[in-house]
């Protein structure tokens, strides 16, 4: 389980500056009191357009830096005060980049398994679990230079599961696949969710309409660093009076905005 309670996160950066003159740093709110609250076995989704926060958010759960206030758990652990315990409880996939590219998938799945404490059996054993479940067997073997965008999704997320984490953090995923591999993804979530596939907890980022009426559950909206309303898809309607989830979002996401919801 995952809970993000009143987080808020501010970088400073330089501004612009006269000629000659050194610039001044400003600050930007990136993230301003979110919450979001992932049990085990169900899908939330992170539901915002681009510059949301959304990224920032799941970077903060990640432990690439910590929020200037709130907490943020993974199955009780504090990630600030204990980061390597809660990574060790999610597989985090932030995008397919990374990836060994003279290593064979295989051979990337076992590495990141090995660098988990795993031994090579068993490592070995579940990079070809996970190539079952995922569909790999056609690329297990090949040199990761020149996969596609979609085989490369498929090794990354492979490699974030092969500790068989409880919690799974996916910042929008589907970026760049094609139907055939967006679909493969939402069927091995939907299983991983599942009592089968280990009632997983998992958070999807995305600012994809469909993504989130075909898969989530719950949907946690954010607008300019907030978290504006939760709720499954047909509350955010009814909360909405709309009949379509992207008039619905739209109503949440942006008039909230102008309505000076978001600060």
């Amino acid at each position: 389980m995952i809970e993000i309670v009143n987080v808020s996160k501010q970088f400073l950066v330089a501004g612009a500056a006269p000629l000659f003159r050194r610039a001044r740093k400003q600050s930007i709110q990136a993230v301003r009191g979110v919450n979001l609250s992932a049990p085990n076995g169900r899908i939330t989704g992170l539901l915002g357009p681009n510059g949301a926060g959304k990224t920032t958010t799941l970077r903060m759960l990640g432990a690439l830096f910590q929020p200037d206030s709130g907490s943020i758990t993974v199955d009780g652990i504090a990630v600030a005060q204990q980061p390597l315990r809660a990574l060790a409880r999610m597989g985090i996939l932030g995008d397919a980049h990374g990836l060994y590219p003279r290593l064979t998938a295989r051979e990337n799945v076992v590495y990141f398994g090995r660098l988990h404490g795993m031994d090579s059996d068993t490592a070995h054993a579940r990079a070809q679990e996970l190539s079952r479940l995922l569909d790999m067997g056609s690329i297990l073997d090949r040199r990761a230079e020149g996969f596609s965008q979609g085989e490369r999704m498929k090794t990354a997320l492979a490699r974030a599961l092969v500790h068989d984490p409880a919690n799974i953090v996916l910042d929008e995923p589907t970026n760049g696949l094609d139907v055939l591999a967006t679909r493969a993804l939402r069927e091995a979530l939907r299983f991983l969710k599942s009592p089968q596939g280990g009632n997983k907890c998992i958070v999807f980022s995305t600012h994809i309409m469909p993504e989130v009426q075909q898969l989530c559950e719950h949907v946690v909206v954010m607008a300019k660093g907030q978290s504006v309303a939760e709720g499954t898809v047909d509350e955010l309607l009814a909360q909405t009076g709309q009949t379509q989830f992207e008039d619905a979002f739209v109503k949440l996401a942006f008039e909230a905005q102008d309505a000076g919801v978001v600060a």
